[in-house]
């Protein structure tokens, strides 16, 4: 296991390497055709008696196909409502640098249109649900990318390929600014002002200069009403942030001037660093992150992709070939077992100061977030490379492609090599 790894990674909890694979060292997403991904869903129900081509008593809730590229799928829900008035709803967040496709549905059942194109989306009506489209739907995501490298040898990688960690990627944390779990934080911690200011003011090294000078100014409020007239298009957050802050709101009016999607993010965020975290410190004290031990919690392995039901883990009855390892996320009704993930969590938070009481906002009730679970392997399935290089593979539903790509590029900075 290799434990040097780029600053960034450390800054989203990603403390080491699981595989001792050396990397190829090449890029991605040079291009959005490069990187394209499609969700997976429970194919029956495409069809009847879940499905319908035609609207009916039956069959009232939309189904909908969204397609787009160079955007991320929460702006791509704001660009179609902007301009057609539909509020969609989605099951999984897809990266803006890529070529995606996924299903959505909205409340609204009249006067529904079959397609929207906007400049970096397509919606196209697929037909009608008996149910409102679930979560539950949702299996996984199907990946095609290509890798610019001059090393296309990864048979020794294909070898450890069971030995990657689940951890979430960096586009969770905001890639380049590394902002979102911060903001999370600070919103646990009470001090909405210092969100705001993590928001408006935070930089990393990968900002334009532009960019700096922007968030500089933003310090001073004397600067609020100049600043809204030059904002790039890509600040579209700081310019709702700022035009609130201009109309002299509190700090709480401010972060809910963030469309909801996007501000349940950042507590998200928060709880996704702390799970990074633990899976590091378990990876480092050489624990096998593969295998249930005894006063694990474990998901029972359906089918590839699918998990059950969560339990916890009878050594000597139950077979590590069908269970795998979960972690509880923290949230406000966190209750800490004794098992090893458990241990390291509860001191990540010590570390940290926060309690899991803190994940529940009475201020902000729409952001307080409940305990979960995830599984500790990325679990990928059906991979497979051509040429320099072309791969296929799928992945559990909030698994990260990039998590793989990280393990088999080691890149020196992450950022420049795409991710």
């Amino acid at each position: 296991m290799i434990q040097s790894v780029p600053e960034i990674d450390s800054q989203a909890g990603m403390e080491c390497y699981c595989t001792n694979f050396a990397g190829i060292n090449g890029t991605i997403k040079e291009n959005n055709e490069e990187f394209q991904v499609s969700e997976i869903i429970d194919y029956t129900f495409l069809k009847p008696p879940y499905f319908s081509s035609v609207q009916n008593n039956e069959h009232k809730f939309p189904l909908y196909l969204l397609e787009k590229h160079n955007i991320d799928s929460n702006h791509a829900v704001i660009e179609i409502k902007k301009q057609s008035g539909l509020k969609l709803k989605i099951m999984g967040i897809k990266d803006a640098k890529a070529e995606t496709s996924q299903y959505a549905s909205c409340e609204q059942t009249k006067n529904l249109p079959k397609y929207i194109i906007t400049n970096k989306t397509k919606l196209t009506l697929l037909g009608f649900l008996r149910t409102p489209l679930s979560k539950s739907v949702l299996i996984g995501n199907s990946f095609q990318i290509k890798i610019k490298t001059s090393d296309n040898n990864i048979h020794p990688f294909l070898l450890e390929l069971n030995k990657i960690a689940n951890f979430y990627g960096l586009q969770r944390f905001g890639s380049e600014r590394m902002v979102t779990h911060l903001v999370g934080k600070a919103l646990l911690e009470r001090n909405y002002n210092k969100a705001i200011e993590y928001l408006l003011s935070y930089t990393s090294k990968y900002d334009s200069k532009f960019s700096k000078e922007i968030r500089e100014r933003s310090r001073d409020p004397k600067n609020y009403q100049k600043l809204i007239k030059i904002l790039p298009k890509g600040m579209d957050l700081e310019r709702l942030i700022l035009y609130t802050l201009v109309k002299g709101k509190d700090s709480i009016a401010v972060i809910r001037s963030i469309p909801i999607n996007i501000r349940r993010l950042f507590v998200q965020a928060y709880q996704s660093y702390v799970f990074n975290k633990c899976l590091s410190n378990a990876l480092l004290c050489n624990e096998d992150i593969r295998k249930c031990k005894d006063g694990d919690l474990c998901f029972e392995i359906e089918k590839p992709l699918v998990f059950g039901k969560i339990r916890r883990f009878r050594e000597g009855i139950d077979s590590n070939n069908d269970v795998i390892p979960a972690i509880r996320l923290v949230g406000y009704n966190y209750q800490p077992g004794k098992n090893r993930f458990d241990h390291i969590t509860k001191r990540i938070l010590s570390d940290e100061n926060i309690s899991p009481t803190a994940f529940y906002l009475k201020d902000l009730q729409e952001l307080s977030l409940q305990m979960g679970f995830r599984q500790t392997s990325l679990c990928c399935s059906e991979f497979s490379h051509v040429g320099m290089l072309d791969l296929s593979f799928k992945l559990p539903k909030g698994s990260y492609a990039t998590t793989l790509l990280r393990e088999l590029i080691k890149p020196i900075d992450p950022i420049k090599a795409g991710f």
